[in-house]
């Protein structure tokens, strides 16, 4: 939600002040490697993302394993059943 509009707005604010501060100097209008403070929260926006993802990975795999236990589970009474008849 919020978080999302936040990360649109920093990453679609290109043509903002670097463009602009670049203008009239010398060198082809290419300013010096400074990163702004949007790169920085950008930037910290996409590792929390990433990190948020890699937890949701985490936590769908330990699900997966719980989920075939069960399935193992179910066969295992399944199979106790057929042996019993």
């Amino acid at each position: 939600g919020a978080l999302v509009a936040q990360q649109q707005r920093a990453w679609s604010s290109g043509s903002g002040a670097d463009q602009v501060g670049a203008a009239g100097r010398g060198g082809g209008g290419r300013a010096a490697a400074v990163p702004s403070p949007l790169s920085f929260l950008a930037r910290e926006q996409l590792t929390a993302l990433r990190k948020h993802h890699e937890e949701e990975i985490d936590h769908h795999k330990k699900e997966i394993e719980r989920l075939q236990k069960e399935i193992e589970r179910h066969k295992y009474k399944i199979k106790k059943l057929k042996d019993d008849d």
